[in-house]
């Protein structure tokens, strides 16, 4: 008898081993492909509505409208911020060389439209004419102000890069949730009736909901930022304005984000001469391009649920940390879906 007993434990105790060897082992396989799998879960929920009227306008042929939605989607993201990248790393470099260029050949006289700018111009056009005059001054500017500026900016077009590769990535992961979607979601909602019961159905409603809302509210800041300051910079004459807006777009997930590119671009127009167009660029990013993530974001995100803005915010900068640039995504996304079920487990804890 009591060695049926030690046998039967003994039996359970190595089940239990194999499943947990089995879940280490499939996570340690499956991690390099996490966040990009992640990734693509989410763009895949946000875009659904759109995959299923696709596949009726193809006649219910999965693989072709899977094929479809994945084409358009890397050309919507990936391939601006492959070019945002590329152009990012390539002009910090060249700046900062022709900088350089330009303080080895001699003292840099300040712009004459300097002593202009309003309340701070002659006290710059002062302190630049007495560094001018000392080439140890400059050296020490340099080191530290630029060094640091070009390590910065190379490091976020590193960032850049890695999520573009993130994103092709994940295109390759979404082609195949698109067409077993269906088959997944039946999958889904046959394990969760047996972990939790007749509540599986109303779970994954909130995490539908949540996942649109969180989405919509990042797609919608973004584009509207980018559009806006794509207006600005063509109005102020600025080279590359669409590609700028794009940029301003891809950054603006990030709360300093937008004010890195409209700000470049008016230091542009200031050295090259355009004081009026540099002062108008500074007005127009700080109470327009800026303003646009205080209303959009709040206003999409309050049509979804009633998520609070501290938690987006740490999930865009946690997300950042862990995953990189497709975190900004991923981590406001599942802190929304865990504060969501969290509400309400505890909304139903309270009814019984």
């Amino acid at each position: 008898m009591e060695s049926n007993r030690m046998e039967k434990q003994y039996n359970l105790y190595a089940k239990l081993a194999a499943i947990l060897i089995l879940i280490v082992g499939s996570y340690l396989v499956l991690r390099p492909f996490l966040t990009a799998s992640l990734f693509a879960a989410v763009i895949c929920v946000t875009t659904w509505p759109l995959y299923q009227r696709m596949l009726r306008k193809m006649k219910n042929r999965h693989n072709t409208a899977a094929l479809v939605m994945t084409s358009t989607l890397s050309l919507l993201f990936i391939l601006p911020l492959s070019l945002v990248a590329y152009n990012l790393a390539d002009s910090v470099t060249n700046y900062y060389n022709e900088i350089l260029l330009a303080i080895e050949q001699g003292p840099i006289e300040p712009p004459a439209w300097l002593k202009n700018v309003p309340i701070v111009g002659e006290s710059v056009d002062n302190y630049w004419r007495l560094l001018s005059t000392s080439q140890k001054d400059i050296d020490a500017l340099m080191n530290r102000l630029l060094v640091p500026a070009k390590n910065f900016l190379l490091a976020a077009g590193i960032l850049l890069g890695q999520g573009v590769m993130e994103m092709s990535l994940a295109a390759f992961v979404s082609f195949f949730l698109y067409r077993d979607g269906a088959a997944l979601v039946r999958f889904l909602n046959l394990t969760l009736d047996r972990v939790v019961g007749v509540h599986a159905e109303n779970i994954l409603g909130i995490v539908n909901n949540t996942i649109h809302s969180i989405m919509y509210s990042l797609l919608g800041t973004a584009l509207a930022q980018g559009v806006v300051a794509t207006i600005g910079f063509a109005i102020a004459g600025v080279p590359a304005a669409l590609l700028l807006g794009t940029a301003t777009a891809a950054v603006s997930l990030i709360p300093i984000g937008p004010p890195l590119v409209w700000g470049a671009a008016s230091a542009w127009l200031f050295y090259h001469g355009d004081t009026g167009w540099g002062i108008f660029m500074l007005i127009w990013g700080f109470f327009l391009i800026s303003s646009v993530d205080n209303v959009v974001k709040p206003l999409l995100i309050s049509r979804g649920s009633n998520l609070p803005f501290i938690l987006i915010l740490f999930g865009v900068m946690g997300g950042l940390t862990v995953f990189g640039f497709v975190g900004v995504f991923i981590g406001p996304t599942l802190l929304a879906i865990g504060y969501s079920l969290l509400k309400e487990w505890a909304a139903h804890i309270k009814e019984s």
